[in-house]
């Protein structure tokens, strides 16, 4: 969450700091100097994203005794019995497509309408307490990938500053509603012969922060958005790696780039 709260603030400073430096510069010819009283337009995104977990473990998950066979992907002798010692979640890059839609509410306001298909894959990093009969205790690290493939309608209300030459700073926010198709596939290998399952449908809300920058032909836009999911998307199995977990929620860091 830290490093997340990082990147959004120093992406966000240094946007400010590029378009004081455009704002400060002799002005020039003001380009698509009506594009903003057009009724609507469309265009499209490309974005890279960082899928996050939400997560809050079960109070007193460390008291729960296993049996080996509740983790038969991992070498364990039959006379120990585990524990789920720990669990985190560790996200990485993805990458986003879209088309954008936008109908003008206002001299200030948009109502957008952005279908995308994003594509990413997070890690569960179970830490499991093995327990032998002599009492002796080994930690045994356990790693579950969970890959995504998002199909997401968002709807979001923009807000748009005055122009100041070819520049305009905007604050974006709204809900979304995500399909995510990959949720009810095995990724089995040697390391990963019990799946962690997701559930399909998830609603969230979202918060973000832009600049456009008109050019000659186009609107070119920048995006830092961070995206809540509402629901516990765990699909729990009464096993080992789902039920000392008590709810996980969708996180998802997103840096776009609009065309329009």
């Amino acid at each position: 969450m830290k490093s997340t709260i990082k990147i959004f603030l120093c992406l966000f400073i240094s946007l400010l700091l590029v378009s004081q430096a455009s704002f400060a510069q002799k002005r020039g010819v003001t380009n698509l100097p009506k594009y903003d009283l057009d009724p609507y337009h469309f265009g499209f995104i490309l974005a890279v994203n960082h899928m996050l977990f939400s997560m809050k473990p079960m109070d007193g998950h460390h008291f729960t005794v296993w049996e080996p066979i509740d983790a038969d992907d991992v070498s364990i002798p039959s006379t120990a019995n585990l524990r789920q010692y720990e669990v985190l979640g560790v996200p990485t890059p993805g990458f986003t497509i879209g088309i954008v839609g936008n109908l003008r509410l206002g001299n200030h306001f948009d109502l957008r309408f952005i279908p995308s298909l994003a594509f990413g894959e997070r890690y569960l990093d179970y830490s499991i307490l093995r327990v032998n009969d002599a009492g002796a205790e080994e930690l045994i690290p356990l790693r579950k990938s969970i890959a995504s493939t998002f199909v997401d309608f968002p709807l979001l209300f923009k807000f748009r500053s005055a122009r100041d030459n070819n520049i305009a700073a905007y604050l974006i926010g709204g809900g979304k509603y995500s399909l995510d198709l990959a949720s009810n596939k095995k990724n089995e290998d040697r390391n990963n012969n019990l799946p962690v399952r997701l559930n399909q449908h998830d609603i969230s809300a979202e918060l973000g922060v832009g600049f456009d920058f008109y050019t000659n032909y186009f609107k070119f836009g920048v995006e830092a958005k961070m995206s809540y999911g509402l629901f516990d998307i765990l699909v729990r199995d009464g096993s080992l790696y789902t039920e000392g977990i008590a709810k996980i929620n969708n996180k998802i860091f997103q840096l776009s780039f609009t065309f329009e």
